[in-house]
């Protein structure tokens, strides 16, 4: 990764709002491509793959951090549990308050800063999070403030992949997740890699190792989480490898 491309942007412009602005022009396609993917196959597949990590318990109270369109949030809201979903981008949680009242679940949805929660310590039973990590500053300082406002023996659930290490998608000939994005959103999308020193760690080790530096005393990794998820080349078709990170606080 080379630390030094387009160095001026970096120092000229405020990360944040660059990340900001970079998802504000995505948030219409990608509010459609969430709407279809909560009718699709991959509905059945992250229900399952997230019930199965979260406590057998009733009514439990969840963070879904950088909720984008909803899709976690809405899942999650459907199986009867009380869900904050979070996003620093405008747009995307006027989007998810839509989608939500489309499919008639009611989370609740706010813009906020990932890496500087509004909530009081020990306010949640699971923190969840999709496809976030990689865009954030202060990804170390973001673990911290979401172990935080979890309660103890809380569940963290990170799903992300090292897209910036792996960009096989503009090498892809078939349909895939940003089919549809154009060169100059693209284009922005690789200034934030480069921009950002989380591109440059070995995930998730990194994530493992910065977590069990903190309350945690259980991390298990997944690497291949995306495998079961995106088994076709579709609309939605990731080709970089998810992983999954479940950490659980300190009791």
């Amino acid at each position: 990764m080379n630390r030094n491309y387009n160095q001026d942007l970096y120092q000229e412009e405020d990360a944040k709002a660059y990340i900001e602005d970079y998802w504000t022009k995505r948030s219409d396609g990608f509010a459609d491509l969430r709407k279809n993917e909560l009718h699709s196959d991959k509905y059945q597949r992250w229900e399952s793959e997230i019930l199965s990590q979260l406590p057998k318990e009733d009514n439990l109270k969840i963070l879904d951090i950088g909720c984008g369109a909803g899709f976690f949030s809405i899942i999650l809201e459907k199986h009867g549990h009380q869900v904050t979903g979070i996003d620093l981008t405008e747009s995307m949680i006027q989007d998810a308050k839509i989608l939500a009242a489309e499919e008639c679940v009611n989370p609740s949805f706010l813009t906020m800063d990932a890496e500087n929660l509004d909530f009081g310590d020990e306010s949640f039973d699971v923190v969840i999070s999709r496809n976030l990590t990689w865009t954030l500053p202060h990804p170390r300082d973001a673990y911290r403030e979401w172990l935080r406002v979890l309660k103890k023996g809380g569940i963290l659930l990170n799903y992300d992949a090292e897209y910036a290490k792996d960009q096989k998608t503009s090498k892809l000939t078939g349909r895939h997740a940003h089919d549809d994005i154009s060169k100059d959103l693209m284009n922005q999308c690789n200034e934030i890699y480069h921009m950002l020193d989380i591109s440059e760690k070995h995930r998730p080790e990194w994530d493992h190792l910065i977590l069990m530096q903190m309350d945690v005393n259980e991390c298990e990794v997944n690497p291949n989480v995306g495998e079961k998820i995106y088994k076709e080349q579709d609309i939605f078709y990731i080709p970089v490898p998810m992983f999954r990170i479940r950490a659980v606080k300190d009791s």
